[in-house]
């Protein structure tokens, strides 16, 4: 029963860790991916202290300025810094992708262990419900619970984590498959240890490398689900900022101020990217075959 419970040796963790580490910096995408998007997150966090307007006061003498050295991207239609509206979005949008994710992990990896797990009547039930709501596209699910919550981002984080849901789901439970039979998990069953405890002690710890790989990717299309949701108004409402908004806003003046629409635009583009970027490196550094 001890040798079952031991945990790895300090040295053996250190030489996992170190080896982790190695196989990720080699990843040139992924570590450029990860410097910018620690950027993103110190701007967002820092934006109350760095941006240099209020992004909500309006300046109808600077109505739809062209960017110029008082304001480096411009103004929108109310006359409002366009550079520290990106900087404040960048927490709304940001935010709406990590909580997002969070909300899909906390219901779709339990569910996974469970059907994984026990199987039988709880597996199928569980896997139809998953299969059902994986046959209707992401953001289209996502768009119509949002239209049904609400509008507003509290709404849309609950509708892009629900949608993403059965993503994790299904991923938990194909990891758990996939382990249930291996000599550990057989030795842990036959000394009559709780299946609760297996569960959290053994399953959890090893399908968690694909779900953090995993929940890397999917911030990346929640974070793009959420600029489609306040695009269409049914994320954050105005005036707050957030990059969908901010496009939302910019399509109605493509021709008279065409900067509008691009900071916002490159800043979801860029964040995407480098969210793909670290996923893939990620992927890469946790796999035990290379």
């Amino acid at each position: 029963m001890n040798a079952i419970a031991t945990p790895l040796p300090p040295v053996l963790q250190t030489r996992l860790q170190s080896r982790f580490l190695a196989k990720f910096l080699k990843n040139k995408g992924a570590v450029i991916g990860a410097a910018i998007l620690l950027l993103f997150v110190l701007a967002a966090v820092l934006a109350p202290w760095i941006a240099p307007h209020d992004p909500l006061k309006a300046n109808f003498l600077a109505v739809r300025k062209a960017p110029s050295a008082l304001y480096w991207l411009g103004t929108d239609e109310l006359g409002r810094d366009l550079f520290s509206r990106l900087l404040w979005g960048a927490r709304s949008s940001l935010l709406a992708g990590g909580v997002s994710v969070a909300i899909a992990m906390a219901i779709g990896v339990p569910l996974g262990l469970i059907a994984g797990y026990f199987g039988g009547a709880l597996d199928a039930l569980i896997s139809r419900i998953m299969e059902a709501l994986l046959s209707c596209p992401f953001l289209v699910l996502a768009i119509a619970l949002g239209a049904f919550l609400g509008p507003s981002l509290t709404n849309a984080m609950i509708a892009i984590g629900l949608s993403a849901m059965p993503i994790f789901a299904r991923l938990t439970r194909g990891q758990v498959l996939s382990i249930k039979h291996e000599d550990y998990l057989e030795g842990a069953c036959a000394i009559g240890l709780p299946d609760r405890w297996i569960v959290l002690r053994y399953v959890l710890p090893n399908v968690l490398s694909p779900l953090v790989v995993q929940a890397t990717l999917t911030i990346a299309s929640a974070i793009l689900a959420e600029a489609s949701l306040s695009f269409l108004g049914l994320g954050q409402q105005p005036p707050a900022p957030s990059w969908g908004s901010m496009l939302n806003t910019a399509k109605n003046f493509m021709e008279q101020a065409p900067w509008m629409s691009i900071a916002p635009g490159v800043a979801i583009y860029i964040t995407v990217l480098c969210f793909n970027l670290l996923g893939d490196g990620l992927r890469d550094a946790l796999d035990p075959k290379d």
